[in-house]
């Protein structure tokens, strides 16, 4: 059996810690009791339909056969390995009725998408109202605008295309990409009351350059004080030319809630205006990876002494330098390599429509890895995975979305810019934002593209303590402008350029780009030997990152996360997580670089003691030293762990021939003492022992062993949360039995139910590497879920099942809606869509070969 000992009041103080700042931002805003601003879940009751439907636009239409489903949906459930252009591209329609909420009376109501895939159409009440390209980025409909108060009834409908359009980024077709464009409302949908008197006005509606919305900006920053300016634009939306007098007032709080400033501004007018408020704070705590501190920065709209609007900002307070052959500096001292991974947002079955809990939770994964910083492969990322990457301390390189595609056509360039403009915007007042790449991700644009984006993130952010622009050192116009390079530790000798240096993916050790087979990847079901080879492997090149002089910064791992892609029959399994989220050998070499003083003391054994495993046993530790013993006493050895500041933080400890099957059955067969067989590996900081892990081969398959992974945090009673539920195969004690060969069959009651479906082969689902995970959803309403796991094939000595409770907990906000669901993921059959992504071999030749000449140029070296 597996046992752990380690610190886990630090780990139980930093959750706790975690947790209790984690919150849900709206529309660039976290809502605040009593500002006058109302809000509402509008995620669920959609009806839903995957294929193009004439007259779905109209009021009249009938859609009461259609699936009732929940956003954030991604049109139906692909398989675990959804790669090859598995997914559905093409048209699907979404409807939802409801009723204008009766405390929405006298506001302006907006109804707020943060995202939806490909390109859209949106009617209200059969009128159309606007036409949006890109899959990324806000879409808002104005309501009242158009007529609509209070207690109507009202209908919209949204034609949502994800189909290959090379207009608008990134443009290449779904069968030329490293990554899939999942369809759908795959992000969360708001409904939105302000005053119509005074508001804080939206960054999208306003359209405005380095204005519109809240812009909070910094200066003078030390660890005596700090400057912080509030700039907040103000709109009056009722159309009264009567001047009218209303005071913003701003408070900062500390982590406690403590107010530690508080200024206030009057503005007298109609129209738009800008009310710019500073204070200065003294001896102010900076924010790190190391000590993410967030302040509150409170708005409230007032007129006269009721407050009218207002919202919450949480802000981070740090100076970033990047000064060229001194390295990197954060808030006036030179900082260490920044070392981080790329994230792709989808998983399994689901594709891109990820919960707020999962962004956290993904966050959360990466940081518990040891990353620092995060670049958002290729596109900008859910604002709920943002503001974790706050939260937690995870910077974060934002890009505008591409992949090897450039497309002549000024529209497409066009429409490039004001993506780059959207995504400042949106993400200007993130402490996380480190860097913009306000370019194509391996394209070869012209020079001037690459001056036009670049001048438009200094136009978008024109203040002290901006973002700085990264982009690849040998794309035209880049070396000579931009602030940060991608480029590799070798470049260094070339001498090539005094600026910064940082590796946008490391990692990759194909054999070519056209079959990818490579050294780093390893797909979980693999086992031992391909997992332990990928994690030796990306040990290695985690080292040479540390070799570098400063100049080079750091990189980012591609890619922690599997995940599908679109010009590929397989999944991308080089993640130290798998689609499900379940760890591989190589979270556990990442995880053991994070200096125990920084996290806790960790061990971790990289061997199953089966007859295939290998003899020598490696151990990934941020100990000191390593104390191993074999059989209950029959080999005693320690070994120190090699730490260096120029190499691998914390090297791989190799105790050579700790495993020998043939020892191990004279003790179970020929002593009958099986209980003897085990590893021990103790942890040793300072000479005393801090950790401890036990292993022993398992035996026969007898039981299931159901957990959530919840990682501390609920399942939230939304209708479109879910978590991932294991079911390992276990002997009599525990052991996980790995090579185990079952299919697992859920059932779920009470108020969640499996996210599954024929196409997705999620239920029965058969076990890898000794375990079956699942999705569970919640409904609307808080309560228990009961999950049971068991044989899907049962007999005599199958394993016997196990049940598992969890409990949702009420959501954070009132939903408006009128249609209920009753099961989110069961799916029609559709013959829309499945041809348009069928070649002749001798285009999928041609398609692969312009592929592969693309990343033998652009490619990891």
């Amino acid at each position: 059996m597996k046992y752990i000992t380690l610190l886990f009041a630090f780990i139980a103080i930093y959750t706790a810690n975690a947790l209790a700042q984690s919150v849900t931002s709206v529309a660039g805003l976290i809502p605040m009791e009593g500002s006058g601003r109302v809000v509402y879940n509008f995620n669920e009751g959609w009806r839903f339909f995957l294929g193009d439907a004439e007259g779905a636009e109209k009021t009249s239409f009938d859609d009461s056969r259609w699936q009732v489903v929940n956003v954030p949906h991604g049109l139906r459930l692909e398989p675990a390995n959804g790669s090859g252009c598995k997914n559905y591209q093409g048209i699907a329609w979404y409807r939802k009725h409801f009723v204008v909420p009766a405390d929405m009376n006298n506001k302006r109501v907006v109804v707020h998408f943060e995202a939806i895939m490909g390109k859209q159409k949106v009617y209200v009440n059969g009128n159309f109202v606007t036409e949006h390209f890109g899959g990324y980025l806000p879409i808002r409909i104005d309501l009242t605008a158009l007529g609509i108060k209070a207690g109507d009834n009202c209908v919209i409908a949204v034609m949502a295309d994800n189909s290959d359009d090379k207009t608008y980024p990134p443009g290449k077709k779904q069968t030329a990409l490293d990554f899939a464009y999942h369809g759908g409302i795959y992000r969360d949908v708001w409904l939105i009351g302000t005053s119509t008197t005074a508001a804080i006005s939206d960054v999208f509606d306003s359209n405005t350059t380095a204005g519109g919305g809240v812009f909070v900006h910094y200066d003078n920053i030390s660890e005596q004080s700090a400057e912080v300016y509030v700039e907040v634009e103000l709109e009056n939306y009722s159309g009264n030319a009567a001047r009218q007098k209303v005071v913003l007032e701003t408070v900062i709080r500390d982590r406690n809630g403590k107010v530690i400033s508080r200024n206030s501004k009057s503005k007298t007018g109609n129209g738009k205006s800008v009310v710019s408020i500073k204070h200065k704070l003294k001896n102010p705590q900076l924010w790190s990876p190391e000590n993410p501190y967030l302040y509150d920065l409170e708005l409230t709209v007032r007129e006269g002494k009721t407050a009218i609007d207002g919202g919450k900002i949480r802000i981070g307070i740090r100076k970033a330098e990047f000064r060229g052959k001194d390295g990197f500096w954060l808030n006036g001292k030179p900082y260490h390599k920044l070392i981080g991974g790329n994230r792709h947002q989808d998983f399994a079955y689901v594709g891109n429509a990820v919960p707020n809990s999962q962004q956290w939770r993904d966050a959360k994964r990466l940081k518990d890895a040891g990353m620092d910083i995060i670049r958002a492969a290729h596109y900008p990322q859910d604002a709920a995975f943002m503001d974790a990457c706050d939260e937690l301390g995870l910077f974060i390189i934002v890009p505008t979305p591409g992949w090897q595609y450039w497309n002549k056509d000024t529209l497409f360039a066009e429409r490039v810019y004001q993506n780059t403009r959207e995504i400042v915007r949106r993400d200007r007042n993130h402490a996380s934002v480190l860097m913009w790449e306000p370019i194509l991700n391996e394209t070869r644009f012209p020079e001037s593209f690459a001056l036009k984006s670049l001048e438009i993130t200094r136009e978008e952010f024109p203040y002290a303590g901006r973002p700085v622009c990264a982009a690849d050192m040998n794309s035209a116009g880049v070396k000579e402008n931009y602030e940060v390079l991608y480029g590799w530790p070798t470049d260094l000798e070339k001498n090539l350029t005094d600026k910064c240096i940082f590796t946008r993916e490391w990692g990759e050790m194909v054999d070519d780009w056209y079959a990818h087979n490579a050294i780093n990847r390893a797909a979980r079901s693999w086992g031992e030997k391909p997992m332990l080879t990928a994690a030796l492997s990306l040990a290695d090149t985690y080292g040479t990152l540390y070799a570098a002089e400063r100049q080079f910064i750091g990189g980012c791992f591609w890619h922690p996360f599997d995940h599908q892609r679109g010009y590929h029959p397989d999944a991308y399994v080089g993640g130290i997580f798998d689609a499900f989220r379940q760890p591989k050998y190589a979270y556990s070499m990442f995880r053991a670089q994070v200096a125990a003083d920084k996290s806790a003391p960790y061990i971790f054994i990289a061997n199953e003691m089966m007859p295939s495993s290998d003899n020598d046993v490696v151990v990934f530790s941020n100990c000191d030293s390593i104390r191993m013993t074999m059989f209950e006493g029959d080999q005693v050895l320690t070994l120190p762990v090699v730490h260096s500041t120029t190499s691998l933080p914390n090297a791989p400890v190799i105790f050579k021939g700790f495993w020998d099957f043939w020892k191990a059955r004279s003790h179970s067969y020929g002593k009958r003492k099986w209980q003897e067989v085990s590893l021990v590996a103790e942890g040793y900081i300072g000479g005393k022992k801090v950790c401890e892990e036990k292993r022993m081969p398992s035996r026969r398959s007898t039981k299931i062993r159901l957990y959530a992974d919840e990682m501390g945090k609920q399942l939230v009673a939304d209708g479109s949360d879910f978590i991932v539920v294991v079911a390992e195969i276990t002997d009599d004690n525990g052991n996980v039995r790995r090579l185990a060969m079952d299919e697992v069959a859920f059932e779920v009651s009470g108020e969640g139910h499996l996210i599954t479906s024929e196409r997705s082969l999620g239920n029965p689902r058969k076990v890898e590497w000794g375990s079956a995970p699942a999705l569970v959803q919640s409904t609307g309403k808080p309560g228990k879920i009961t999950i049971v796991a068991h044989p899907y094939v049962q007999g005599t000595h199958t394993p016997t099942a196990d049940t598992l409770v969890v409990e949702s907990v009420a959501a954070d906000f009132p939903s408006c809606h009128i249609d209920e669901v009753s099961n989110s993921y069961k799916y029609e059959a559709s013959t829309n869509g499945a041809a348009q992504n069928q070649m002749s071999e001798a285009e999928k030749n041609a398609t692969l070969r312009e592929v592969e000449e693309q990343q033998k140029e652009f490619g990891i070296q």
